[in-house]
């Protein structure tokens, strides 16, 4: 896998062993950048279940301001790490559960303006109500959350819905924060 374009464009990724990560595809990550446009220059970005990093990385080599990564894996949070590490990139890496990290960085006032939502297609079903009690009280004005699951497991979030895209089994919904 390998970060799609600007500043690290072309270098490769690494992703965590096993079957308990499903990075992006290269195919899907390019038309999302290409969707979201020059929406992520400048953007603080949350990446949220980020396994490798890849949407949040590329967001940053694509000029975004700043960097969280939440994922509650040990070998994903090391993965990230040695990512950002390779690349000499910014970024702020957090091993926690989605719901203790949005808590915690409620209460300390954080807000981001590009949310990534990555969770496995198993449980993207389940974890939609949660995060649409938690996620807006970490979202800035106008801030865009990018929702990423398999066609028949939808996350589904309490967010107005801006754009709707299938790319094989995989659907994303980008939502415009109230």
């Amino acid at each position: 896998m390998r970060v799609i374009s600007g500043a690290f464009g072309g270098r490769r990724l690494q992703v965590p062993r096993g079957d308990d990560t499903r990075p992006t595809s290269e195919r899907v990550r390019e038309a999302l950048f290409s969707i979201l446009g020059t929406e992520v220059a400048g953007a603080r970005v949350l990446d949220l279940f980020a396994g490798s990093g890849a949407l949040g990385i590329e967001a940053l080599s694509r000029g975004a301001a700043s960097a969280t990564f939440v994922d509650s894996a040990e070998a994903a949070v090391r993965c990230i790490r040695a990512n950002l590490s390779a690349l000499s990139a910014p970024g702020e890496v957090s091993r926690s559960d989605v719901a203790a990290y949005l808590r915690t960085a409620s209460g300390r006032g954080r807000h981001y303006d590009l949310v990534f939502l990555d969770p496995p297609y198993s449980s993207a079903a389940r974890v939609g109500t949660e995060l649409s009690t938690r996620l807006p009280d970490v979202l800035s004005p106008g801030a865009t959350v990018v929702c990423e699951s398999g066609r028949r497991q939808i996350l589904a979030l309490e967010l107005p819905l801006r754009d709707e895209r299938h790319y094989g089994d995989t659907l994303l919904r980008i939502h415009d924060s109230p």
